[in-house]
């Protein structure tokens, strides 16, 4: 039989739709089993272990004026409504961000939420600036918070008219996309959106607000309702969409309340994001709240939390060194403190995602720059515990640990970390680090590493201080790993010793089948 000749036409048609259908293959559908087979902790997040997002918007402009010696709860755009009568309050009460507001800017039917968006100014936002302080804090990722609850998009959104460039002139998204990317760090942006439904009820229940101004607010319903009506669970696509199609995001974070909506719309996200991943050739990851998706097809974030113990699946904290906005007089944990919640985090296979939050105007405080520049610096010294690292046989020892795990633990309880605490991160089967939460006093006492435990079954080779070209004394016995102290430290916190080990080996027998048989 002769061969079939085809015309090179329809062979490169042949090749071409060959290639569609393994690409469509490959590409994600609209279902748990079909997104169940991502990658959804890309290896780059599992390194990077430290980024940053900032909340900045007009809503931070609210909040000056306010008395630093009062609460104010940071919904500002839902809570300058309660007023205690026609939005209810627990106490009966107005809220202080009522009576703020009402003193401030005037009664929140005639000077509602949209006011203060009117009067967002940007004057002091400087992306390269913020991108270079970002870069010298250690941060491999990092972002905008792009819509917040207020529905208001901090980008130059063509499917709102609430956003940053027609109100402030500016798009920040598109600045720090450029400059974070020109400093090597992956791009990302966290969307609060889903809560904008409930945010703005008080808002409709206290009136006032004009028809066109719907597309802010949301259609009216009522205080307790929890079923988004249509319109907006379009527009809240449609702002997703645009971002992740104009901007091209590394990462996208999600706050709470998307656990609410339905699960088509967020199987409809999840497949259009990974698949973008897929056409961009980047693997794209989704960090989440609650039950919004499964640990099998994104990241779990614990909101000022984290686990007690190590998770298999790599997990995500976000957290503020203060309040979540700009607040007068606001107080700020210090370097020592995040430095050694970072530490644990990692230890138990967890990455940390720290807010930043500017001024009003979007410059960012003289007290979070040192802040930043802090943690930077340690980092310079002690990143190789921490970047790239995976959990070790144990996460660590001493006695002080979070009591348990979830959301909010750092609210439940203050932890100190002391030079008894310690915690263990691993770079490979023959290197890991021992970390002094604290400044040692004559001698490091490890018990975990004691030779009557089986935590560590190879032979230490060398033991070094990172940053420091001090000879390291120490010996091993059924006390434990036994260091003795360094005359000098290189950084005022914790402090990592790299242990570099024989590694495990096992003897094969050899030879001929039965040759080794009497």
């Amino acid at each position: 039989m002769r061969p079939i000749k085809l015309p090179i036409f329809s062979l490169l048609t042949l090749i071409f739709c060959s290639i569609i259908y393994a690409q469509n293959e490959d590409r994600f559908q609209e279902n748990w089993k079909s997104i169940e087979t991502v990658n959804q902790i890309p290896a780059w997040f599992q390194d990077a272990k430290f980024g940053i997002y900032t909340h900045w918007g007009p809503v931070s402009s609210a909040f000056v004026g306010t008395n630093p010696e009062k609460w104010y709860a940071g919904w500002y755009g839902m809570k300058m409504y309660s007023d205690g009568k026609i939005v209810p309050t627990k106490n009966g009460t107005p809220s202080n961000d009522y009576l703020h507001h009402l003193e401030k800017y005037g009664d929140p039917k005639e000077f509602g939420y949209k006011y203060i968006i009117e009067q967002f100014e940007t004057s002091g936002f400087d992306a390269k600036k913020w991108a270079d302080l970002f870069a010298k804090s250690g941060a491999k990722f990092a972002g905008p918070v792009a819509m917040h609850h207020d529905n208001f998009a901090m980008w130059d959104s063509k499917v709102t008219r609430w956003n940053s460039v027609n109100y402030g002139g500016i798009d920040p998204s598109a600045a720090l996309k450029k400059e974070i990317e020109a400093k090597g760090l992956k791009f990302m942006g966290s969307f609060h959106h889903a809560f904008t439904w409930q945010y703005f009820a008080p808002a409709h229940a206290f009136g006032g607000i004009d028809p066109k101004d719907y597309d802010l607010y949301t259609n009216p319903h009522a205080l307790d309702s929890e079923t988004p009506d249509e319109e907006f669970y379009e527009d809240w696509w449609a702002k997703l969409k645009e971002f992740i199609d104009v901007y091209q995001p590394d990462l996208i974070w999600f706050d709470w309340w998307l656990e609410n909506m339905t699960e088509e719309s967020r199987l409809k996200f999840l497949a259009y994001y990974y698949n973008k991943g897929i056409e961009w050739n980047k693997e794209v990851a989704v960090c989440y709240k609650e039950s919004t998706f499964t640990e099998a097809t994104a990241i779990k974030d614990y909101e000022r939390g984290r686990p007690n113990q190590p998770k298999e699946n790599t997990w995500l904290t976000d957290t503020s060194p203060g309040a979540w906005f700009y607040r007068p007089g606001a107080i700020f944990k210090t370097p020592n403190e995040l430095i050694d919640i970072l530490i644990d985090i990692v230890s138990k296979n967890g990455v940390m995602l720290l807010n930043v939050p500017p001024d009003p105007n979007g410059s960012i405080p003289t007290v979070m720059e040192d802040l930043l520049i802090d943690m930077g610096a340690w980092l310079e010294v002690n990143g190789e515990a921490i970047y790239g690292t995976r959990p070790w046989v144990i996460f660590g020892e001493g006695p002080t640990r979070l009591p348990e795990g979830g959301h909010k633990v750092e609210e439940k309880v203050k932890l100190e970390y002391k030079n008894t605490d310690i915690r263990f991160t691993k770079k490979s089967d023959k290197e890991f680090f021992v970390i002094v939460m604290d400044k040692p006093d004559s001698e490091i006492v490890v018990t975990s590493l004691s030779t009557q435990i089986g935590a560590l079954n190879s032979k230490i080779l060398n033991i070094e201080l990172l940053g420091s070209k001090e000879k390291i004394k120490w010996k091993r016995n059924e006390k434990g790993l036994i260091i003795t102290s360094p005359k000098n430290f290189p950084t005022e916190y914790a402090h990592a010793f790299k242990i570099v080990l024989e590694g495990y080996t096992e003897n094969n027998i050899g030879g001929e089948v039965d040759a080794h048989v009497d």
